[in-house]
């Protein structure tokens, strides 16, 4: 019976340990808070490339939107790297379904002008190859 109790209290405290590792997963350590970066560093640029693929895939415009202005660019470092965007978009005059979305030209007619002020954090895991969208919010202009 003497056995019994030092395995038990060790299996206990191993319980409880992987119990916390679990839930540190669940929500990442922040390292480092958001901090403002240039709009030209490579991975704002893929996050940014990203937002607006997931944004006009989710879209129920028949046009296009692209990144006309970047007004704040950050990253956070967790365990990823997050990048808070907040650009001004707006309709090009490329449907979707012409899969052409790089070098669309905006939309000239008053009455087809659409844009919008988005916000988005994007999560990246460059050493993985992964981008994963963590937030999405656009208002009219």
């Amino acid at each position: 019976m003497a056995r019994l109790c030092p395995s038990l209290l060790l299996l206990v405290a191993a319980v409880v340990l992987v119990s916390k590792g679990v839930h540190a997963w669940g929500s990442p350590m922040v390292v480092r808070k958001f901090q403002d970066i240039p709009e030209t560093y490579v991975y704002v640029q893929q996050a940014l490339w990203f937002a607006m693929k997931e944004y006009n895939k989710i879209s129920k415009d028949k046009y296009i939107f692209k990144v006309v202005k970047v007004l704040k660019s950050q990253e956070q470092v967790t365990d990823s790297l997050d990048y808070f965007l907040e650009v001004k978009i707006a309709r090009t005059m490329c449907k979707k379904i012409s899969g052409e979305n790089e070098n669309c030209l905006l939309q000239k007619n008053p009455k087809m002008q659409k844009e919008f002020l988005c916000t988005f954090i994007v999560a990246s895991r460059p050493w993985k190859f992964e981008l994963a969208m963590l937030k999405q919010q656009c208002k009219d202009v």
